[in-house]
Parts: C-alpha cells; structure tokens; sequence
C-alpha cells in the first residue's frame, strides 16, 4: 500500500522499503513496532510533534529507544522554551494519528530536527503515515527528503 509518505520518497528517486506490521493499539511504542518489523528500536525512529515559544511548530525525529532532550531542542531551533504539543493536536496540526506521524507529506511545511544518532545507522525506518506501515531507508536520504537539520536532541530514558 502506498502512502503519501512513500510518494514523496517516489518522486524523489529515493529507495526505501514498505514493511508492514501488525498494530496493537495499545502499545504504539517504537520498541514495540521494532520488535515487529526486525529491527533494534534504536534503529526505528519516532516523529514527535514540539511548539517553541518563538518559532512555532516543529518535528523531533528521535530513536525509538531514546527520549526527547527538550532543553537541547530548544537551543537548536532557536526557542527560549519548547514542549510537546498535547496528543489532541497532533492530527490538527499534522494530518497524521499517533503511531503514525511522519515528517514526510504533512499537512504543513513543518521544520524537522533528527537526532544526531541516525548518522550511525545503514537503514532507519520511519513511519509510513499510518499504523501498521513503516518505511525503512539510508539515513542520508530520509534527511534529504525530509530537509532535517541534525543535533545532540535525544536522551537515554533512564537519564531522567
């Protein structure tokens, strides 16, 4: 099945593959999702969805294993203070669902932040626009098509 996500991948020459996944609405974790299609969950990366007190709206692409670093976020975007935007926005602000937000085809020109751990990886994946549908690509190319900006934005989750 192709997505609006996959399109764009099409339209830009870029190679990827489409591996589906059977969705327990439950447990939308990326460790979940990793375990399903193959992959270690810090290879599967996760779209969330931050509002800066000056510049808006923003995408954090972080490793499936890892949690967002606000603070460092923050310094990045160039806002004096960010926060994740609450679930009920997400499809709003995004056109997607959680469990299935992409920075690919949203429904704005949103700008993406992708944790500097993708650059250790051949292959990420990446949700397709949809739950159940995940796109596995080159690093390289997701933030060619995503034109992502790479920073130190993801903690470990025992960090905390």
């Amino acid at each position: 099945m192709k997505t609006n996500a996959a399109r764009i991948l099409d339209n830009l020459g870029i190679a990827y593959e489409l591996r589906e996944y059977e969705v327990d609405p439950d447990n939308l974790a990326a460790e979940s999702v990793a375990q399903k299609i193959g992959l270690p969950p810090e290879q599967v990366f996760k779209t969330l969805v931050a509002r800066g007190d000056r510049n808006g709206i923003c995408l954090a692409v972080i490793g499936g294993n890892m949690q967002l670093d606000l603070k460092a976020l923050a310094k990045l975007t160039g806002d004096r203070k960010i926060e994740t935007v609450p679930l009920k926005e997400v499809q709003p602000l995004t056109g997607y669902i959680r469990g299935g937000v992409t920075a690919l085809a949203c429904k704005k020109d949103y700008p993406v932040y992708v944790d500097e751990l993708i650059e250790l990886f051949d292959v990420i994946s990446i949700s397709a626009g949809m739950r159940g549908l995940q796109i596995l690509l080159a690093p390289s190319d997701y933030l060619r098509a995503v034109k992502g900006t790479i920073g130190a934005i993801a903690q470990d989750k025992s960090a905390t």
